[in-house]
């Protein structure tokens, strides 16, 4: 484990990514680790990251030149991306990612991957409109009625809900078959799932929501555990 830390982090990538929504990010965790060229973003917005992890392609000489070596943390393996390579050296309560979503479609996609790949991780990864987690076993979140729920099933899951317009009992969710995009809340939402397959998408303003509920003791799969 590179990082190992007690408070909240921001991970940062080199995808577009405005000042507001770094900082939106860096008020709820204000440490921050980099993957790969998101060393170069973070040095622009004039934070020195506590590691860079991942295999350094994309990366400037410049912003290598200006980290000292015990931060640069080069993983040569180029089966995962570096998310991927930051969710599995990195060790804290919750991870906000920021940088990942919206330049490249394979990018995003990779990422959602990961997030379903190691899901014991607290990870929610910030777009400039929405949000997106992988829902743990069990999640309370304070909604309002008609925010919108967007489901993904990055695998064949179930589950139950309560407080969504069109509930969930009985569907047989995959990602060649049922999906739950465009779904609102009526009030207050309770989602239950089977396995950890079910991507989560809500509106960035639902952030505290989340991060609130995702604080929660039992909001989490256990590492490596697939109670399918």
């Amino acid at each position: 484990m590179i990082v190992h830390e007690s408070d909240p982090i921001t991970l940062v990538g080199g995808a577009g990514l405005s000042d507001q929504l770094f900082d939106q990010a860096l008020e709820v965790a204000p440490l921050v680790v980099a993957a790969d060229s998101g060393a170069d973003r973070a040095l622009d917005h004039g934070i020195t990251p506590r590691a860079v992890i991942g295999d350094f392609d994309s990366i400037s000489q410049a912003a290598r030149r200006a980290l000292p070596e015990t931060v640069l943390h080069q993983l040569q393996d180029q089966d995962s991306t570096d998310f991927d390579k930051c969710l599995r050296s990195v060790t804290a309560p919750l991870i906000l990612g920021v940088g990942f979503c919206g330049d490249r479609l394979d990018h995003q996609m990779a990422a959602c991957n990961a997030l379903v790949r190691y899901p014991a991780q607290r990870c929610v990864l910030l777009g400039e409109t929405d949000l997106m987690f992988l829902c743990p076993p069990a999640i309370h979140l304070p909604l309002t009625a008609g925010c919108r729920v967007s489901l993904f099933p990055m695998g064949a899951v179930e589950g139950l809900s309560d407080g969504l317009q069109w509930p969930i009992r009985g569907l047989n969710f995959s990602p060649d078959g049922q999906i739950g995009t465009s779904n609102a809340a009526t009030g207050p939402v309770h989602l239950t799932f089977t396995a950890p397959k079910m991507l989560v998408m809500l509106p960035l303003d639902r952030l505290d929501s989340v991060v609130a509920a995702l604080a929660d003791s039992a909001a989490r799969w256990p590492d490596g555990t697939n109670p399918r």
